[in-house]
């Protein structure tokens, strides 16, 4: 025969209630509530019938309605560009082991690179009752938080800032990168330089073309228009992009990508191309110690945590003036990045 003795005994789609649990135990409401909560009070034998009904019936506590009681809801909303995007799992997961840290719930969601859909995500998770928003914005315009930053949903913008309103920011130093990256081309004798990078109304974009731009300027080298290539990151326009600037009339001998997106495919295009050609990318990518790329690599995990941890001290009380945050980033120099030698 089966054994039932630690099956619920509620009928199925009615959750079980501190009622039910006390009248299982056979004591009151508020001898329940002291368990359920760690709270003392309670002889040994006593807490050790509760727990057992607890057991048996399957109960929760329902914390929503707990937390409700305070004001909170101990949940935070994060949304992320694109949860495929290998730069945002680290990022994701130190926002969540602060999030934990702090007995809060992460939820988050994609925008898909899309203002839209952005928009969408964050008024729905709002429409929740989240406690504060963690946003990695794909969109310019950002009044439309307005009303919920003043309701007091804390709100911290990531990797680019907020368009359009006032909002503490996270951000990599997209400037200083590219400038370094692009220097170091110029150290190993490069004038010919190729920048691909995302779509121009970007704000890491436009910066890193902005840096590539001035480390170019102030080597005294040109920029010719068919040596920049902005857009989607798509395989196919990245492709286009590279094999244009090789084959052009003034050959590029080198390539800056702005994002690991880009950075992939141009690995693959050089991979079937006759002659060398020196790369180096912002953000690093997977196997590029073993395959000799060259990269500027950002801190994602430092990225989020200090995001959350941001967020935290406004849900705590921490007032003042919007802040923007800019972290470093660090050269890992992989491969020479020298000029083949004439003829190679």
């Amino acid at each position: 025969m089966a054994d039932t003795a630690r099956r619920p005994d509620h009928r199925y789609g009615n959750r079980p209630t501190m009622k039910d649990v006390a009248a299982r135990a056979g004591v009151g409401l508020k001898t329940v509530s002291r368990v359920v909560n760690g709270e003392p009070g309670v002889t040994a034998e006593t807490e050790r019938r509760v727990q057992a009904a607890i057991e048996v019936l399957g109960f929760r506590r329902n914390d929503s309605a707990r937390v409700l009681r305070k004001g909170r809801t101990a949940t935070v909303g994060l949304v992320l560009e694109d949860l495929a995007d290998p730069f945002y799992g680290p990022l994701s997961r130190a926002v969540e082991e602060v999030a934990r840290a702090h007995g809060a719930l992460l939820v988050n969601g994609s925008s898909a690179e899309d203002p839209d859909r952005e928009q969408e995500l964050a008024l729905a998770l709002c429409a929740r009752r989240v406690d504060g928003l963690i946003v990695i914005p794909s969109g310019d315009d950002h009044r439309y938080l307005e009303p919920e930053i003043r309701a007091g949903v804390a709100t911290v913008f990531v990797d680019r800032p907020a368009g359009l309103i006032e909002a503490d920011a996270v951000l990599s130093d997209s400037f200083g990168g590219s400038l370094e990256g692009v220097a170091h081309l110029i150290a190993h004798g490069h004038r010919r330089i190729g920048f691909i990078g995302d779509r121009p109304r970007i704000h890491t974009s436009a910066e890193r073309l902005r840096g590539y731009r001035a480390a170019m300027e102030d080597a005294g080298l040109p920029v010719r228009d068919a040596w920049v290539a902005l857009g989607p990151t798509d395989p196919g326009r990245v492709r286009a992009a590279v094999r244009g600037m090789l084959t052009g009339p003034e050959p590029v001998t080198a390539f800056f990508a702005g994002n690991n997106r880009v950075t992939v495919t141009v690995v693959r295009v050089l991979a079937g191309h006759p002659r060398p050609v020196a790369l180096v990318g912002f953000d690093d990518i997977e196997l590029a110690d073993l395959l000799g790329i060259t990269v500027i690599a950002q801190d994602a995990a430092a990225l989020g945590r200090t995001a959350a941890e941001r967020l935290f001290r406004r849900l705590e009380g921490g007032g003042g003036a919007p802040e923007r945050v800019v972290l470093g980033t660090t050269l890992l120099v992989r491969g020479s990045g020298e000029l083949p030698p004439p003829g190679a």
